[in-house]
């Protein structure tokens, strides 16, 4: 990304009960949250009512903030296959939508978007969270992480791909990346 040109990146944090957004902007090396929340899809009856609707909210963010990149968490391995498979569903068809829209898509792991945000691959939602708040230079909570994870999800796409060091954090490393952005530690 050049350093004078506006980006636009919706993240998402998939999930069959409560799905997570969040959109980020990044101008120059900074960045800025533009949106953030949940979808409630845990009173909706039936899987394919609650695919329907995180198709139609991803959509609608698309056609509303018009993002540049879609930057989505990729299904945990878990014990629970159906579980996995409710969730492998749910993320494909919000990647369906940025399909639609010709938005491309970036999926990250869990411990991806962990070690790219707090350092460590297994941090809580909570280190997550509080590590978003200050690189994005926002004070309150959202009541749910998971418009948190979306927007560590959005930020991690934008580490992997063009720092404002022109360095990516695995490159080298975060003492490299903070002491080339002091600007980013609040």
């Amino acid at each position: 990304m050049p350093s004078n040109s506006e980006r636009i990146i919706l993240g998402i944090d998939p999930g069959t009960n409560i799905m997570g957004y969040g959109i980020i902007r990044i101008m120059g090396s900074k960045m800025e949250v533009v949106a953030l929340g949940v979808l409630h899809l845990e009173k909706l009856d039936g899987h394919a009512l609650k695919l329907k609707k995180i198709f139609e909210k991803t959509l609608a963010l698309i056609d509303e903030y018009h993002p540049d990149d879609l930057a989505i968490e990729a299904p945990f391995f878990g014990k629970n296959v159906q579980s996995m498979l409710k969730l492998g569903r749910a993320q494909g068809v919000a990647m369906a939508a940025g399909l639609y829209r010709t938005i491309p898509i970036f999926e990250y792991s869990p411990r991806k978007i962990k070690q790219s945000i707090t350092g460590n691959g297994n941090a809580s939602k909570e280190q997550v969270s509080v590590m978003v708040q200050t690189l994005l230079h926002f004070r309150e909570a959202p009541e749910y992480l998971d418009a948190t994870d979306a927007l560590a999800a959005a930020i991690c796409h934008y580490f992997q791909n063009s720092p404002a060091s022109g360095k990516s954090v695995k490159q080298g490393g975060w003492k490299t990346f903070l002491a080339s952005n002091p600007d980013r530690i609040a």
